[in-house]
């Protein structure tokens, strides 16, 4: 396949490249600079500014782009960015798509497990609905913008979670974790929707080229996780204490909304749709996932 994809230097966006060239496909790059060569091209999503050639001869299109979640504090100038960031970069390219005759095949758009909000023992599957507050109402937004590809184009929205990985998220928690400051946040008790680096790239490698799927799909681990379970799990394979709690109140205070949906939302998210579709984890289990990260770290 000839796939564009925007958000390529992320830490998804630089695992999906690399993949999906490894595979022998051919990758195309959107970048907000001058281009390096003809494997780039240039846009400005904030000024809705594409050359829709860009489009018009790719077999597919994958989206990655938005402001940083993990940054803090959601200042409300902030909050604007991380959703401008995502809308406006989402309208771009449906709306170039829609302005060549034959449009790409498929558009994986990206989109995010806080769609459902709070829910603290609901089991959350694509069918369940929107939950309350900032954050949700983001996704919709971003969501409904992917649904303006065209009518040829399948569009899929992959819900992803906690992405266990060296960098993104849970780079903070590495991090403190390594220097023997692992912390429990809240009760630990909430469930965090995650995944693995590899997990995640290869679901969406799935999507692109062996699926039929279209609409929401949940990109999360097939087992279910505590905060405690994957911040604790952590400590034990660093071999570093695990000694301090942030309490909920304190969390709120400090970090506001952005705390409360970042560490202390809970949501048993199951990835109905991905595992009905033969989708195979290679990463089941929490413990694994960090393996995964932690062992090459040790062997450095």
């Amino acid at each position: 396949m000839r796939v564009l994809v925007a958000g390529a230097s992320g830490l998804i966006g630089t695992e999906l490249v690399r993949t999906l060239r490894a595979d022998g496909h051919e990758v195309r790059r959107l970048v907000r600079r001058r281009p390096s060569g003809d494997h780039e091209v240039n846009w400005a999503p904030s000024a809705r500014t594409i050359d829709v050639r860009a489009v018009a001869d790719v077999d597919a299109v994958v989206n990655l782009s938005g402001a940083s979640i993990a940054r803090l504090p959601w200042t409300r100038g902030y909050r604007r960015e991380l959703v401008e960031s995502r809308v406006a970069a989402t309208r771009t390219l449906a709306d170039a798509m829609n302005q060549v005759r034959t449009p790409p095949r498929v558009f994986v758009s990206g989109s995010a497990v806080g769609f459902y909000g709070d829910r603290p023992g609901e089991r959350l599957t694509e069918g369940s609905s929107r939950g309350e507050g900032f954050f949700p109402d983001l996704v919709e937004e971003w969501e409904a913008t992917a649904r303006l590809a065209p009518a040829a184009t399948r569009v899929v929205q992959v819900r992803t979670g906690v992405v266990i990985a060296r960098g993104g998220g849970m780079a903070p928690v590495r991090t403190l974790t390594g220097l023997g400051l692992g912390t429990r946040f809240g009760t630990g008790g909430q469930h965090w929707p995650w995944i693995s680096l590899h997990d995640e790239v290869a679901a969406m490698v799935h999507l692109l080229t062996r699926s039929e799927l279209a609409g929401p799909v949940n990109l999360v681990g097939p087992t279910f996780a505590t905060s405690d379970r994957i911040t604790h799990g952590f400590a034990r394979r660093m071999h570093r204490p695990y000694l301090l709690r942030a309490p909920e109140g304190a969390i709120r205070a400090l970090l506001g909304e952005a705390g409360q949906s970042i560490l202390l939302d809970s949501m048993k998210v199951v990835p109905e749709r991905l595992a009905a579709d033969g989708f195979a984890w290679r990463h089941e289990r929490v413990e694994d996932a960090i393996d995964a990260v932690v062992a090459p770290e040790r062997a450095e």
